[in-house]
């Protein structure tokens, strides 16, 4: 059975969010991958101070087939872990027959569920920017520190803002509002075992959206289960107690992934 874990980072995030899950897991003999988006393979420092020209054309679509090949490159079906937006890839992979277990958490869901006032509120920022269509755009850190990682003790929110935000194509936002390339099948046969996880206090992707995702992935007779941590915002993989929530992935993954050594092949 598999060994291989990929981890898929959020908007405004890049691998080094996942750091605290990898060494982890990895201390567990697991190997882990974590592959940047596109244009998103540079240092934090970097990436603020000039994003890619192209970074602000990139589409979903365009994501999903870039983890769709990181996928296939592997020797092994991974199970594959997404957060936020990485957690809406991880459902269009699954969907495309790739991975041998799923852990969304957080995650955006597919076109289908209503979004919850409060969530879009969080994301007004970016449909309200001008142009934004057409422009890399950056988390303030009033946002950041209200809406994104609320769970955070004050204390440590402007250190994990500089550690961690990087601008992100505004492009995905207008995509995922529009419902354009977010789509799966909901009752897919063929996916892999599922895992949505929500934080109870999240105001950018609200847990009540998660339940809704989770209800309509049921239809499918593939395992699909859900998990909510109490008091928990959208930065839960950061925030004091994320190893409580990077073991219960984990572990779930373990127990569920497939044993079809063709699973989630070319």
């Amino acid at each position: 059975m598999t060994s291989t874990v990929m981890l898929i980072h959020g908007a405004w995030l890049t691998p080094g969010s996942w750091r605290g899950f990898k060494q982890r897991y990895e201390a567990r003999g697991l190997r882990v991958v974590a592959p940047p988006w596109p244009f998103d393979d540079r240092p934090v420092e970097e990436l603020r101070r000039a994003p890619h020209p192209e970074l602000r054309r990139l589409t979903v679509s365009r994501i999903v087939e870039h983890y769709v090949a990181k996928v296939r490159e592997l020797p092994e079906p991974p199970i594959i872990v997404g957060h936020s937006f990485g957690g809406f890839f991880t459902q269009a992979l699954l969907d495309c027959g790739l991975g041998a277990a799923g852990v969304a958490i957080d995650p955006l869901p597919p076109r289908g569920v209503l979004v919850h006032p409060r969530a879009l509120w969080s994301a007004l920022p970016v449909l309200l920017a001008f142009n934004g269509w057409n422009r890399s755009l950056t988390m303030s850190f009033a946002n950041f520190s209200r809406d994104f990682a609320n769970g955070l003790p004050d204390a440590a929110k402007r250190d994990a803002y500089d550690r961690e935000i990087v601008p992100t194509p505004g492009r995905i936002y207008f995509q995922a509002a529009l419902g354009i390339g977010i789509g799966v099948n909901w009752a897919n046969p063929d996916r892999a075992p599922l895992l949505l996880i929500a934080g109870e206090n999240d105001k950018t992707v609200t847990a009540s959206m998660v339940r809704a995702a989770y209800r309509k992935h049921r239809r499918s007779p593939a395992v699909t289960e859900l998990k909510s941590f109490g008091g928990r915002s959208h930065f839960l993989c950061g925030e004091p107690g994320w190893e409580e929530v990077a073991d219960y992935a984990i572990d779930w993954a373990l127990q569920h992934r497939r044993t079809d050594p063709q699973a989630g092949g070319s």
